[in-house]
């Protein structure tokens, strides 16, 4: 993977991305910050059609049908509360996303791997608690050897993150493509102007 790691995770809906709405759940925030919680405009024009969510903000593209004709919705507010997920699945994304896209031996961000803390030949387990996101480098350093026995040391302890820790980390990662519309709406990680 070449350029910057974490966009080659960015989930995107299948509506040409220019015409994607952002999704609020009941309370206002995003469903998700990283990926951002968007859906593809037919998704919230047939949402809309069938009174699951209120539209906030549009585009100024209309779509018309025989009887219909609608403003592109561009930012849409959930009717229903969706409770957020209180257990975090253990896969590539989350872990890369928990230990923020960079190695956990040396930091470097980039072309990253996975590596188990405790390899697996000396009886280690594919968990939160003994894997880290793993540059190639530090990963091939480190081999099938024990961590002290590798010259490198973890920046930080390996352990299951909690979704509201990773929903907090993802607000450190906006996506490049933001319409306008959706500012109003996200809150990014980013550090304020002081006059």
């Amino acid at each position: 993977m070449d350029g910057d790691f974490r966009t080659d995770f960015v989930r995107e809906g299948g509506g040409a991305k220019q015409h994607s709405a952002l999704v609020l759940n009941a309370d206002f925030r995003p469903l998700s910050y990283y990926p951002l919680s968007l859906w593809p405009w037919q998704e919230a024009v047939k949402a809309a059609v069938l009174d699951r969510v209120n539209i906030l903000a549009e585009y100024d593209e209309v779509v018309r049908s025989p009887s219909l004709e609608l403003k592109i919705p561009s930012v849409v507010l959930l009717k229903d509360y969706v409770k957020p997920q209180k257990r975090v699945a253990f896969t590539r994304f989350n872990l890369f996303l928990r230990d923020q896209f960079c190695c956990q031996y040396c930091g470097a961000k980039g072309d990253l791997t996975f590596d188990h803390v405790v390899p697996r030949a000396a009886g280690g387990v594919t968990s939160w608690e003994n894997v880290v996101a793993a540059c190639q480098r530090c990963n091939l350093k480190k081999g099938s050897k024990p961590l002290r026995h590798s010259g490198l040391t973890l920046r930080r302890p390996a352990r299951q993150p909690t979704a509201e820790e990773l929903r907090n980390v993802g607000r450190k990662f906006p996506p490049g493509h933001l319409h306008a519309s959706w500012m109003d709406f996200l809150y990014w990680d980013a550090e304020l102007d002081v006059s």
